[in-house]
């Protein structure tokens, strides 16, 4: 186990001391996640979003202090959006070699996505300066994404589908197996794109070789 110790004397509440939240508050995040969603982050002025909300800049500066820490606000918001909708639509008692693609190609789509490429690069960027932004896009991106994993692979090594001593180190072998090549080579090239059929050979591969240590064979 990995213990994190937090920075002696570093704010670490984007919520208390960055965010404030008013009464059009949730106006501006529906005019930003629009805007953000439709131009992307770097395509997207203050001046448009506050036009989409219907509010001043003003009344969006007052709540957000920059664009950086409201397009976390929404890509997280968002994020966390997609894993409910994945939760609800996926059945966890079926088996791994049934399940795990599923759950590594709705993960590796989401990292190539614009959405997720610019909040992976803004997360990253400002994190020294904005522990908190680190610490949200870690605990509503990859240690959630870790704990759903883990926890049905806890399922499955119950109904003898898979022997595992350690469920979250096992989740991450198996995630970052879903990242090899493409996330990497798309962070430093943006305008390089992983077709469907790439995809697919990338998750393949990586269900193969974390069933071959991990599963149970029949």
């Amino acid at each position: 186990m990995i213990n994190i110790k937090p920075i002696q004397g570093v704010a670490l509440s984007i919520e208390t001391s960055r965010i404030k939240r008013g009464r059009k508050f949730e106006q501006v995040v529906a005019g930003a996640r629009s805007v953000f969603l439709r131009e992307g982050f770097e395509g997207a002025s203050v001046d448009e979003i506050a036009r989409e909300a219907g509010v001043s800049k003003a009344t969006l500066y007052s709540y957000f202090p920059d664009k950086r820490v409201l397009f976390v606000e929404i890509a997280l918001r968002e994020a966390l959006r997609q894993a409910e909708a994945y939760d609800e639509q996926v059945d966890l008692n079926l088996p791994p070699n049934v399940l795990l693609p599923v759950a590594g190609r709705k993960l590796l789509d989401f990292m190539l996505s614009d959405l997720g490429q610019a909040l992976y690069r803004v997360a990253v960027g400002e994190s020294e300066r904005f522990p908190e932004i680190g610490r949200k896009f870690y605990e509503n991106g990859p240690k959630l994404v870790r704990d759903r994993i883990s926890e049905y692979l806890s399922q499955a090594a119950a109904r003898g589908e898979v022997r595992i001593d350690d469920f979250d180190l096992a989740a991450e072998q198996f995630l970052e197996l879903c990242k090899v090549r493409a996330v990497t080579l798309c962070t430093f090239q943006p305008r390089v794109s992983v077709d469907a059929a790439e995809r697919d050979k990338i998750i393949r591969n990586a269900v193969d070789m974390f069933l071959s240590h991990y599963g149970v064979k029949s």
